[in-house]
C-alpha cells in the first residue's frame, strides 16, 4: 500500500483542529483516514453517515470510550451536517481527534448552518501524482522556481502508468483495461444515480448521464454551456445547475482565464476538466488533462498546506493566442505551462511572458529526455516536468 503525501500533514493538523478531507468517490479518502488511525493513534474509531447503525451513533453522539481518533465518513449526506459536527466537536473528550471524509466539497457544499470557522483544516485528496507513485514528491516552494530533476528516473515508468490508467488508486493497481472499463461504467453510474440524487434536487438523471458522456470531449476546449444546453435540449439556468453539482462532486473542476491590464483576455470563458483523466479518449487532450491534475495539485498544497494563495488559470486573450496553464501566487504570475504531443512554436508562451513578466515558461512535449532552454523558455519531456511536482 503506498503512502500519501498527505498523511504526514493531517496527522500534524489534527493535533490543531479537526480536518475535512475531501476529494473524488474512490480517490483512496477511507483507505487513507484508516491507515493514518491505525499508525498513529490508539483506538480509533470510524463511523459512516451511510450506515443506519452509525447514523443513530452519530446523530446520539455515542462512541467508543477509549476512542482517540473519531473519522466520520460522509458525514455532508446529512442535513445539518455542520451545525451535527460543530457540536460534536465542542463537546469532544480532550484527547479525542476528528478527520471528517466526503465525496462533496465540504468546505462549500450545504452552505446553510452553523459556521465551523476556525475549528478546521481542510484537504483535498488528489489521484495519484508522478511524485506519489516514484514515493520521491519535491518539497515546493512558491517564492523560488521549481526544481526540475536532472533526470527522470523511475517518473517516466510511473507517467507512462498514470497517462494509460489514471490516478485512482484501483484501476492504477490492477492496470487492465477490461477492469478500466468497467471501473469508469460503475464510477459514473454511482456520482449520477447515487451522489447526485442524494446531494441535489435534481431529478432528471438522464440528461445528468448525457452530460457526463458530453464532458470529456471537451477536455481542454472552452467550455460552452450554451453549446451543452442545445445538445441536451434543456435551459441554459439548468446545465450552469449540473456543472456546479457535478464540480461539487469532484467529477470535474474549472479553470478560468487569467485577467490583467496588459493583455485583452477573456473574461468570462472556463475551461474544463476531469478528476479522472483516463475518461479522456482524445491523446492530446488526455495529456493535457494529466498535467492539469498535477497542478491543481500543486495549487491545493500550497494553499492548504503552505498557506499561500494559490490559483490555476489559463492564459487565452481577444485575438486568440493562448498558452493551456499559468500558475499564480497572490495573483502574481508563478510560471506558466504549455502541453503538446510534440515540440513546437513557443510563440504564445512568449508574447505572455513578456507582458505578464512570468519568471518562469515550460514548454511540454511528448519527447523522452528533451531538456532545451530556448532563449528563457524551458522545453522539457513531460515526467520530468511533472516529477518537480508534489
Amino acid at each position: 500500500m503506498r503512502e500519501r503525501t498527505l498523511e504526514p500533514i493531517i496527522t500534524q493538523d489534527l493535533d490543531e483542529k479537526m480536518v475535512l478531507l475531501g476529494g473524488p468517490r474512490q480517490v483512496g479518502k477511507t483507505t487513507l483516514a484508516k491507515r493514518l488511525g491505525a499508525r498513529c493513534f490508539t483506538c480509533p474509531h470510524s463511523l459512516t453517515w451511510d450506515s443506519r447503525p452509525d447514523r443513530a451513533a452519530i446523530r446520539a453522539g455515542r462512541f467508543q470510550a477509549r476512542a482517540d481518533l473519531l473519522i466520520l465518513d460522509e458525514l455532508h449526506k446529512a442535513r445539518n451536517w455542520k451545525s451535527l459536527l460543530k457540536g460534536l466537536y465542542d463537546t469532544r473528550k480532550p484527547d479525542m481527534r476528528f478527520l471528517v471524509t466526503g465525496s462533496a466539497r465540504l468546505a462549500v457544499f450545504r452552505k446553510g448552518g452553523d459556521s465551523l470557522q476556525g475549528r478546521y483544516h481542510y484537504h483535498v485528496l488528489h489521484p495519484f501524482t508522478v511524485g506519489e507513485l516514484t514515493g520521491q514528491p519535491p518539497v515546493v516552494d512558491p517564492r523560488r522556481p521549481l526544481a526540475i530533476p536532472a533526470t527522470a528516473g523511475a517518473s517516466r515508468e510511473a507517467f507512462a502508468v498514470l497517462r494509460q490508467y489514471g490516478g485512482f488508486p484501483e484501476p492504477m493497481v490492477r492496470q487492465s483495461e477490461r477492469a478500466l472499463r468497467r471501473w469508469h461504467q460503475e464510477r459514473v453510474e454511482r456520482v449520477v444515480r447515487e451522489d447526485v440524487r442524494d446531494l441535489s434536487n435534481i431529478r432528471d438523471l438522464a440528461a445528468i448521464e448525457h452530460l457526463v458522456d458530453l464532458l470529456p470531449s471537451r477536455v481542454g476546449s472552452l467550455l460552452s454551456l450554451n453549446s451543452l444546453r442545445e445538445d441536451l435540449e434543456v435551459a441554459h439556468k439548468s446545465v450552469a445547475a449540473w456543472i456546479e453539482t457535478l464540480e461539487s462532486l469532484y467529477y470535474l473542476y474549472r479553470i478560468r482565464p487569467f485577467t490583467g491590464p496588459r493583455i485583452r483576455s477573456l473574461k468570462k470563458e472556463a475551461k474544463a476538466y476531469l478528476w479522472d483523466w483516463s475518461e479522456v479518449e482524445a491523446p492530446a487532450a488526455r495529456l493535457e488533462n494529466l498535467v492539469a491534475g498535477h497542478l491543481a495539485k500543486l495549487v491545493d498544497h500550497c494553499r492548504n498546506i503552505e498557506g499561500f494563495r494559490a490559483d490555476l488559470h489559463y492564459l487565452r486573450d481577444v485575438d486568440g493566442r493562448e498558452v493551456d496553464f499559468l500558475v499564480t501566487i497572490a495573483r502574481r504570475p508563478w510560471f506558466a505551462v504549455e502541453v503538446k504531443t510534440s515540440p513546437r512554436s513557443a510563440k504564445n508562451l512568449r508574447y505572455f511572458q513578456e507582458r505578464l513578466n512570468i519568471p518562469e515558461v515550460f514548454l511540454l512535449a511528448d519527447e523522452p529526455g528533451l531538456d532545451i532552454d530556448d532563449h528563457g523558455i524551458r522545453n522539457l519531456d513531460i515526467p520530468t516536468f511533472l516529477a518537480a511536482l508534489p
